[in-house]
């Protein structure tokens, strides 16, 4: 079965089989393990040792995407979010439920942020202090120039919080390049290709010593999660008390570190540059492959990023998602049984350890597919 959704991904049999081991999280060697996956992920976000921290939580992106609103923007404090898409407006409903003033930004359907209507909307509004940005919206399939933006915000004297969820190891990202940046959170799955199970995010080391007291949460605090994994229970401490490298908080879902540890050596050994053009032709392949079928993909190909496609639902009476992802799934391929998109559509990952050779299948399996529960008029109507 190839799994075509943008997340959990496909992976490699090695990594997979990294998780039919039993390990014990607080055993030396697999601190050394944990410490290792650490080391290995900094520099792919640009990050520095003595400059940047990698901070560890179990669970997905949201999780890392909460910490990081509750660790850097203070209680009470205005956030300037573009609203991209699905999964801004969830960064949104975390961050208002955290207690944070949101201030939407709206960004037209099919449209990258424009960085002017950021600049404007920071010097209109000197009380807001951070900016959200969403780097690789899967809800429409658009990537939006992150790096520009918090550039921008920063010649304004903002900070910034980025979801590089979908987009980490996929897209460029240099955080030492942009001093704005207060985190860019991401999670072992998705570009990574490990399996899910744990989030990540970097952060300057000196914002995590300015921002104690913010978070309201323990678990959620990467302040604590720093402190802990450099030296103890407090900032004063740090200095002169060293804690286990790789030791852990909590205890911390094993399997899937362990797992990341192997998708960590496929991924050096494709190279960022090379993960982005497989995923890139998946995506081409795909893309011209479901117009040749006369489906209506929701992005003009100028406006498609490599990571997902959203195809607008065929306006035949016959269609249904459901019967047709059932219909995928009999020929080998797993999609979305859901949309994130305003008009109805299905979903297609691009990532993952998939190849065009793999896309190419799945386009004749979706032509099979429509046939199967009868779609005539393939045609759609964008959202």
């Amino acid at each position: 079965m190839k799994l075509l959704i943008p997340g959990p991904v496909m992976t490699h049999p090695s990594v997979r089989a990294a998780m039919a081991v039993d390990y014990a999280p607080w055993d030396n060697e697999f601190r050394a393990v944990y410490a290792d996956v650490y080391q290995r992920l900094l520099p792919i976000a640009g990050g520095r040792p003595d400059r940047h921290a990698v901070l560890p939580l179990p669970g997905c992106g949201h999780f890392a995407m909460e910490a990081a609103v509750r660790t850097f923007v203070p209680p009470g404090a205005k956030l300037l979010l573009p609203m991209t898409g699905a999964y801004a407006d969830r960064l949104a409903k975390l961050a208002h439920e955290a207690g944070r003033v949101v201030v939407r930004l709206p960004v037209p359907a099919r449209t990258r942020t424009d960085v002017v209507a950021v600049e404007a909307a920071l010097e209109a509004d000197p009380s807001i202090g951070h900016v959200a940005l969403v780097y690789s919206e899967t809800g429409s399939g658009l990537i939006h120039d992150v790096p520009t933006i918090a550039a921008a915000a920063g010649r304004l004297g903002r900070r910034v919080l980025v979801d590089a969820v979908s987009a980490f190891g996929i897209l460029p990202f240099d955080i030492s390049a942009l001093d704005a940046v207060d985190s860019v959170s991401f999670t072992s799955n998705k570009g990574l290709e490990g399996l899910p199970g744990m989030s990540f995010t970097v952060s300057p080391i000196a914002r995590l010593d300015a921002c104690h007291g913010n978070a309201g949460s323990w678990s959620l605090d990467l302040c604590d999660v720093y402190d802990h994994q450099s030296g103890g229970g407090s900032p004063g401490a740090r200095r002169n008390v060293r804690s286990t490298p790789g030791s852990a908080r909590f205890t911390p879902p094993a399997q899937a570190v362990a797992a990341l540890a192997v998708a960590l050596d496929l991924y050096e050994a494709e190279g960022q540059a090379g993960r982005l053009a497989r995923y890139s032709e998946n995506k081409r392949t795909l893309y011209q492959g479901v117009k040749a079928l006369g489906l209506t993909p929701c992005l003009p190909e100028d406006l498609q990023g490599p990571i997902i496609v959203n195809v607008a639902a065929p306006a035949d009476p016959e269609w249904d998602l459901q019967r047709f992802v059932d219909a995928l799934k009999t020929r080998g391929f797993l999609i979305s049984n859901f949309y994130n998109t305003p008009e109805p559509s299905f979903r297609v990952g691009c990532i993952g350890a998939i190849t065009p050779e793999d896309m190419a299948g799945a386009v004749v399996a979706m032509d099979a597919a429509l046939d199967e529960i009868g779609v005539k008029e393939r045609a759609g109507t964008p959202s």
